[in-house]
């Protein structure tokens, strides 16, 4: 199966992706998959396209140069590329968004998913954006238009969430969730714990590529606030946004109260939480003092973890010890595979 990817963002994940094709060729080779990036649009580094196929590794390696790859421009045509992915003669086209998350609207990701669902091509993404400010409607549009929309690498990075309880949990109704689910953040309080100082630990993360480019929306509790908006209205049939969350994030007192937690036997984290269904769902993102038995209080560093509650599995408990870049570019390389698999067995949408 002949597959042709456009990457709208060209960021950390999408050049560790391309890396990752790279490396996976034997796995693609054994699902039938044959993968051709032919086209890269970004506001930074410029665009490029080639209808035979780029040499995307190589692509990667110039940005991470400082080279660009094109003109940069405040607004890339991602309709342009769309037209170029059109002309190609395969089984799948898929639209790869990784542009940075807009806090405000989920703009302009989210027009990026339309145009691409509108053009008939499947949609792959790791931008929080789209899935919470605007799921429902986009898995609408999806349908009409027989694509695949999917996300893992939303939350979490690379560890199955939603395809979890999309595959392997059939009538099991998720009443709730709760979970640590900032990298950042986590290691700042980790680090705080023991004396160590907030700035220094900030950029430990934006170093890895793991911290948000604007690191505001790690600290101030955006980024926990959108991932818990999208395992709303995913998990729970939620219609919320980010700005729907009650959010805390860490601020100058955080330091003191993780020391305090620490000498009492506790652990501070910064923990997500929805419960409800529909219209009835309320969602917050606080720092909470938890045991240290305590499944997201034992968390250390930058590990994640996600308690789901349901009927009638109970309370299930999934935790990520290594989360960062590799993690969430394979969330995108496994999607890339179910869409394929998908393709293959003309599968429905779900």
């Amino acid at each position: 199966m002949r597959i042709a990817l456009l990457l709208v963002g060209f960021g950390n994940v999408a050049r560790r992706f391309v890396g990752l094709l790279e490396e996976s060729n034997e796995v693609l080779a054994a699902e039938g998959i044959e993968v051709s990036v032919v086209g890269i649009v970004t506001r930074r580094h410029g665009s490029v396209y080639e209808r035979a196929g780029l040499d995307a590794t190589r692509a990667a390696q110039r940005v991470a140069e400082g080279d660009t790859l094109g003109p940069a421009s405040s607004s890339p045509s991602v309709t342009d590329a769309l037209a170029q992915l059109r002309s190609q003669n395969v089984e799948a086209r898929v639209l790869i968004e990784t542009t940075t998350l807009d806090i405000r609207s989920g703009e302009p990701a989210i027009s990026h998913v339309r145009a691409a669902f509108a053009d008939g091509a499947h949609v792959i993404t790791a931008n929080k954006g789209p899935v919470a400010f605007a799921y429902r409607a986009l898995m609408d549009e999806a349908r009409r238009a027989g694509v695949s929309f999917l996300f893992e690498g939303v939350v979490m990075d690379g560890v199955p969430i939603f395809n979890l309880v999309r595959e392997t949990m059939p009538g099991v109704i998720i009443r709730g969730f709760r979970g640590v689910v900032n990298s950042t953040t986590n290691h700042i309080i980790t680090a705080m714990e023991r004396g160590g100082d907030f700035q220094t630990s900030l950029r430990q993360m934006q170093e890895a590529g793991i911290a948000e480019a604007d690191p505001s929306l790690d600290v101030d509790g955006w980024d926990a606030a959108a991932k818990t908006a999208a395992l709303a209205n995913v998990l729970l049939g939620a219609r919320i946004t980010p700005h729907d969350v009650t959010r805390e994030g860490l601020d100058s007192s955080t330091a003191a109260r993780a020391v305090e937690a620490m000498s009492d036997g506790r652990r501070l984290r910064l923990v997500a939480r929805a419960a409800g269904h529909g219209p009835d769902v309320r969602a917050s993102v606080r720092l909470e003092t938890l045991d240290v038995t305590d499944p997201l209080g034992s968390l250390e560093g930058q590990s994640n973890a996600l308690e789901l509650d349901t009927w009638p599995l109970g309370r299930t408990v999934v935790t990520q010890r290594d989360g960062g870049l590799e993690q969430t570019a394979y969330a995108l390389f496994s999607d890339l595979v179910t869409v394929a698999r998908r393709v293959r067995r003309g599968a429905p949408l779900r």
